[in-house]
């Protein structure tokens, strides 16, 4: 008798452990079809960071993961001149599901075509100098985890690829895996089902943009700590 009931508590015991173990250590969800290695488009694309395999082309294919964030990294308003190379300065639409995070509010931006000229110049959350990114806030990391978590699946788009691009260069430089991040284009280029618009003409024949349907992150260095 005293045998049966040592062995009905250990087996307890043995249960409760593994139900902690899986809790604290959940599996991964293996319903979600596995993702191809991010792989570098030929050419301009290339040289931008567009992902090969995984672009506007495909997305919607992989839209709705629940091990993934998205993040469209466009200003509302951008004042670079991206009219003169086919694009749009405003955010004119986007892709369902993406949520939209400024990069030029994250990290100075250099390189754009000369006929862009400048975009937003001010504070950032980070200084590029040399290839060394900088944290300008003592949250600057803080608020970079909480809109990239490193634990999920990262899907970056902008207006042309560059934008989502840097993004990508700054999150592996400060310790990101590489092999979980997707510069998945332009939305300029994005022609699915997905496509939120924005820009629209009124009855007056006005332009206008219904920026109250943007999922937007606002970034507020105003209430952040400058580092010294």
């Amino acid at each position: 008798m005293k045998k049966a009931i040592w062995i009905i508590v250990s087996s307890a015991v043995v249960l409760i452990i593994a139900a902690f173990l899986l809790g604290r250590y959940a599996l991964p969800d293996r319903s979600l079809p596995s993702l191809p290695k991010p792989e570098l488009s030929s050419g301009q694309r290339g040289e931008l960071g567009i992902d090969k395999n995984i672009n506007e082309s495909t997305i919607d294919q992989y839209l709705g993961r629940s091990d993934a964030v998205y993040r469209d990294m466009r200003m509302l308003k951008d004042p670079g001149n991206y009219e003169a190379i086919g694009g749009d300065s405003y955010l004119s639409g986007f892709v369902n599901g993406f949520e939209v995070v400024p990069l030029p509010y994250i990290v100075n931006v250099s390189g754009l075509p000369e006929a862009v000229g400048e975009t937003y110049t001010g504070k950032t959350l980070f200084s590029l100098s040399n290839g060394i990114y900088t944290p300008n806030y003592k949250e600057s990391m803080a608020v970079i985890e909480a809109l990239f978590p490193k634990d999920k699946v990262i899907f970056l788009m902008c207006g042309g690829g560059g934008y989502a691009g840097m993004m990508k260069n700054l999150l592996v430089a400060l310790g990101w895996d590489a092999d979980k991040i997707y510069d998945v284009g332009g939305y300029w280029y994005y022609d699915g089902p997905n496509k939120v618009e924005v820009k629209r003409v009124n009855s007056d024949g006005k332009t206008v943009y219904d920026f109250y349907k943007v999922p937007y992150h606002d970034i507020n260095l105003y209430t952040l700590t400058e580092n010294k």
